[in-house]
């Protein structure tokens, strides 16, 4: 006797095939961004690469959060590398719960928006260098430098952020 009438089954049965699918393709993701930083081919990295390799995948977590995603990968005895099966397993659900997503361009916008206070649609380095290294969890000194190589207008000498964040998001997948 069968629990479920035959479409049921069926659809039931497509869902998980679906979901099997999706889940090898977050795998598989997850293993090639592993394997770049994988000098070795011992299917270990450096724990300082994991948060690249977190944020190549499309997570943007906080540097606490990054620390109690790598508290939970590194077991007991912390030896400064990650093992690949231990990444993968935590990997796949965060993706799957599609924890540390990036926020939506409009929100960054905003954020830019409440720095600028005299609405001129631009920061100057000065500006933006003390908001984000003095609030909330400041910016290296490396990670300021990068920052500002990337958002500097060089004919205009400030960021102007509705250019920078156009250029700075993405599409969610």
């Amino acid at each position: 006797m069968e629990a479920l009438p035959g479409n049921r089954a069926n659809n039931m049965a497509d869902d998980k095939e679906a979901a099997e699918v999706l889940i090898a393709d977050l795998q598989k993701k997850i293993k090639d961004a592993f394997a770049v930083f994988d000098h070795e081919g011992n299917n270990t990295v450096d724990v300082r690469e994991i948060g690249t390799i977190i944020r190549s995948l499309g997570c943007c977590p906080s540097e606490e959060e990054l620390h109690e995603m790598l508290a939970e990968v590194e077991g007991e005895e912390p030896t400064g590398y990650i093992h690949f099966e231990k990444f993968l397993a935590m990997m796949t659900k965060v993706l799957i719960e599609r924890k540390y997503r990036p926020q939506p361009e409009n929100v960054i916008l905003q954020a830019f928006e409440v720095l600028d206070k005299n609405k001129n649609g631009y920061l100057t380095q000065e500006e933006l260098t003390k908001y984000l290294t003095e609030e909330g969890e400041p910016f290296t000194q490396e990670e300021m430098e990068e920052l500002l190589s990337a958002a500097v207008d060089p004919d205009k000498n400030v960021i102007l952020y509705k250019d920078f964040v156009a250029m700075m998001t993405v599409e969610d997948y």
